[in-house]
């Protein structure tokens, strides 16, 4: 039996940055892994390949749609989707080796299996063939990461009715696409085959898209999205859907309840949100609690209810992301350590890939006027900003929400071209407790995109320069 100070159970983002922090701090470390390549969801089958499609895809309507205006002449481009899926293969063999070197340079032991927790301090490994190993260590850090959330009624067979998974391995373009959820990976999965040719329906069963993220960021959203081609049924519920020789018909009705309807479609993406993945683990066997989410529960540590446990990532409450899941993973190998790791969950930057793209970080409007903080909002569009102008990709704004004494910042919000990379300057100023008034005397290049978040800070106090 071989013995370590840590075992982390799921090599994704959070448990293969847990363990290479913790053997960087002296920690003799191993991990397990089910899949046969690491990363988790996010590199194999999640983040990393979606992403890759989102930007092929970009560039075939970029070819298709834009060029043209561009006084570019690439006459009419053909698509071939193996190519196009192969280059996302690419990406991800490219990501999961990555992992495996790093892993191996940090000297951290690899096992491939499903890992279980056998008791205090023992982690089993059983191996495809049905062979096991045990493991015993003075610490085990759950890191499994999320499953995709079923639809009651609905089966997923991966060729008509897809989850996230399927919808990335479609070997043609569907005619229909019908999207059920208007969440982040629905419209980003839409977003790829509608560039790519499909008539993409979304059904939401709330009255918005993006539920959790700014409402004014969720309305402009919803009809720059429309005006790509999206349609959107909002307010509305899936009852069925029936497989038939040629596709799949979906029954719908309002959430309200009403008269139903069917709507036809090629292919069915179930994208409902993700629950926790912790089957076969061995929680209850060992008395670790879990909530009625089915999310282990932790402390402000990250340590469960049984000693020597712990837990990070889409595991516990949280956003289920993957940039959180790292950050809690090193804060945990410091804390095991010795040291003090810490989150600021104040200050956790979400994106929506799609174009343009959608960044927040921080306090909502409405979640500030629930809790009745006041705040001064300053707003700075992208037709206003000399870059996009030039770029061509004007649609958007960005919206910095700040303390009304203080000025301190609570959050921003962009809708617009390169909205992921621009948040990350707020996030950088909030979690240095900056004001409005510091970004807004921040000098920021000319001409570029950085301006539009300057100028919404100068707005905050009535003062941007361009609108």
């Amino acid at each position: 039996m071989s013995s370590y100070d840590l075992v982390v159970i799921g090599t994704g983002p959070g448990g293969y940055v847990c363990a290479i922090r913790a053997a960087q701090l002296g920690l003799r470390t191993a991990v397990v892994e089910k899949r046969a390549t690491h990363g988790g969801t996010c590199l194999n089958v999640g983040c990393i390949p979606s992403k890759a499609l989102l930007h092929a895809s970009e560039a075939f309507e970029e070819a298709t749609k834009h060029f043209p205006a561009l006084g570019i002449d690439v006459g009419t481009p053909k698509l071939d989707l193996k190519t196009m899926q192969g280059f996302k293969a690419e990406a991800v063999a490219g990501n999961t080796k990555g992992v495996e070197f790093l892993l191996k340079k940090n000297k951290v032991e690899t096992f491939h299996g499903t890992g279980r927790i056998a008791g205090a301090g023992r982690v089993e490994v059983i191996s495809e063939d049905g062979g096991n190993r045990m493991l015993e260590t003075k610490n085990i850090v759950v890191a499994t990461g999320s499953d995709v959330t079923p639809l009651p009624g609905v089966t997923i067979d991966e060729t008509v009715v897809v989850s996230s998974t399927g919808a990335l391995e479609l070997d043609r373009v569907p005619k229909r696409l019908l999207v059920i959820g208007a969440g982040v990976i629905g419209l980003e999965l839409g977003s790829v085959w509608r560039r790519l040719g499909a008539e993409v329906t979304v059904v939401e069963y709330l009255d918005r898209v993006l539920p959790g993220m700014d409402g004014e960021v969720g309305k402009q959203f919803q009809r720059i999205l429309e005006k790509q081609g999206i349609a959107f049924r909002l307010s509305t519920k899936v009852t069925g859907v029936e497989l038939g020789k040629k596709g799949a018909a979906v029954t719908v009705e309002p959430a309200a309840g009403g008269e139903s309807e069917k709507l036809s479609a090629d292919v069915v993406l179930v994208a409902i949100g993700r629950v926790p993945y912790t089957a076969g683990l061995g929680l209850e066997g060992v008395g670790v609690q879990v909530d009625a989410k089915g999310r282990i529960q932790t402390d402000n540590h990250y340590a469960t209810n049984v000693t020597g446990i712990y837990a990070i990532g889409d595991v516990i409450a949280g956003p289920m992301l993957a940039h959180k899941a790292e950050d809690e993973g090193v804060a945990v190998a410091e804390l095991l350590a010795g040291q003090s790791g810490h989150v600021n969950y104040a200050v956790i930057p979400n994106v929506v890939y799609t174009y343009p793209e959608v960044a927040s970080v921080g306090r909502t409007e409405e979640e500030l006027k629930k809790d009745g903080i006041a705040y001064n909002a300053g707003k700075f569009p992208f037709t206003a900003n000399g870059r996009a102008k030039a770029n061509g990709t004007t649609e958007g704004f960005v919206k910095v929400l700040a303390d009304a004494k203080s000025d301190r910042v609570l959050g921003v919000h962009i809708v617009g071209a390169d909205a992921g990379n621009l948040i990350a300057e707020v996030a950088v100023a909030m979690e240095f407790g900056a004001s409005a008034e510091d970004i807004a005397r921040t000098c920021h290049a000319h001409p570029t995109l950085t301006e539009a978040v300057k100028e919404a800070a100068l707005a905050v106090g009535k003062r941007a320069i361009h609108v």
